[in-house]
């Protein structure tokens, strides 16, 4: 069935979005600019201070949800069901996680390529399904048990391609290596975040976007608060500004006064992150988790082809090997084969059914 106009500018705005939510966060990385006190121009490298707005651009969910709560009480067929009484606490959990895994990833893209970035965010898959068995009693198919294995190929071979284009991209090695090894532990992470959703979330029957909103406000709020101990911690070699500290937030006011473009890039990521949750979640209920899951794909494709078009990495084939097997496993891992094996699927028992797959499956909130 074709679609409709509506869903075609969802799935646009999803991958759109998608793609400009990473790459907006990398550009505000590659800026240098002086900070306070005429110090010399050093890179912007304030990874908590961007997690503060990618919280900031889930918050703004609320505002949206509310705003389709309003047309909703005008519109003669509603479509919202009303909201059931929940504890928000009960969104502190994964809000923490979430702080977390965020804030290891925006360390994490300072050190390596874009592209490299959104493929290995891919390794999501591995430890949600082995934490699915653990603690919800899932039982996992062979289909996605191959495609946990295949997973973790990809993930090997675009780690080899990152170390073999490294040194010729101008990166340091062990940079890179950090910086990739990050990726993957800030998956685990993030993992731990969609099962503590699944278990004490789901159940409740919460609108999407009042989860996302609740869990920007958590983060949001915590984030901002740490920004302040962070500001007298030492960091070392982590942090570029003249006052090695875990995150200099005055030193990010000033190279964004300096160079207002880091301020754009901010932005960009603070409204690319609220469309894109919107736009996830659209899809998911106007076509399907399938499709979603597809045009998730897609974006790294986006995200390579800009980053090699502006100059910020060199192209590899291993990359283009890297991605089509992290591919086909997160397919395999989702069911996408079954259409091609039957022509019938029947449907799957909640039990066996993959937890990042299905509208009740999908994870509450994205970038």
């Amino acid at each position: 069935m074709a679609w409709t106009s509506y869903q075609l500018l969802l799935a646009g705005m999803m991958l759109t979005t998608g793609s400009i939510n990473t790459l907006s966060a990398k550009w505000a990385d590659n800026f240098n600019a002086k900070g306070c006190n005429g110090s010399e121009s050093h890179q912007f490298q304030h990874p908590f201070l961007q997690a503060v707005g990618m919280f900031l651009g889930e918050l703004s969910c609320l505002a949206v949800l509310y705003i389709l709560i309003c047309r909703n009480r005008s519109s003669p067929v509603p479509t919202i069901e009303p909201s059931q009484p929940f504890n928000p606490l009960l969104f502190l959990p994964p809000a923490l996680c979430d702080m977390t895994g965020t804030s290891i990833m925006y360390v994490a893209l300072n050190m390596t390529s874009a592209s490299s970035f959104q493929m290995l965010r891919g390794a999501v898959i591995i430890f949600t399904g082995l934490l699915s068995v653990a603690f919800l009693g899932r039982k996992l198919e062979w289909s996605q048990w191959l495609g946990i294995c295949i997973t973790i190929a990809g993930l090997v071979v675009v780690g080899l391609a990152d170390l073999l284009s490294g040194p010729g991209a101008g990166k340091n090695l062990s940079d890179v290596i950090t910086g990739d090894l990050l990726i993957i532990m800030a998956q685990i992470i993030v993992s731990i975040q969609m099962v503590l959703e699944e278990k004490f979330v789901y159940k409740h029957n919460v609108h999407p976007l009042r989860a996302v909103g609740t869990e920007g406000l958590f983060g949001f709020v915590i984030l901002s608060l740490l920004l302040i101990p962070f500001y007298y911690i030492p960091a070392g070699g982590l942090s570029n500004s003249e006052r090695p500290v875990l995150e200099d937030s005055l030193d990010a006011f000033c190279q964004i006064g300096n160079q207002p473009l880091i301020f754009l890039a901010l932005l960009g990521n603070i409204i690319s992150i609220a469309f894109f949750n919107f736009a996830g979640i659209s899809v998911t209920k106007e076509i399907s988790a399938t499709t979603r899951m597809v045009l998730d794909s897609l974006r790294t494709v986006v995200i390579w082809v800009v980053s090699l078009a502006l100059g910020w990495e060199t192209f590899h084939a291993l990359q283009i090997l890297g991605f089509i097997v992290l591919l086909l496993g997160a397919a395999l891992y989702n069911g996408l084969h079954k259409p091609l094996m039957c022509r019938r699927c029947r449907g799957e028992s909640e039990e066996t059914q993959g937890l990042l797959q299905g509208e009740r499956r999908d994870p509450i909130n994205s970038d």
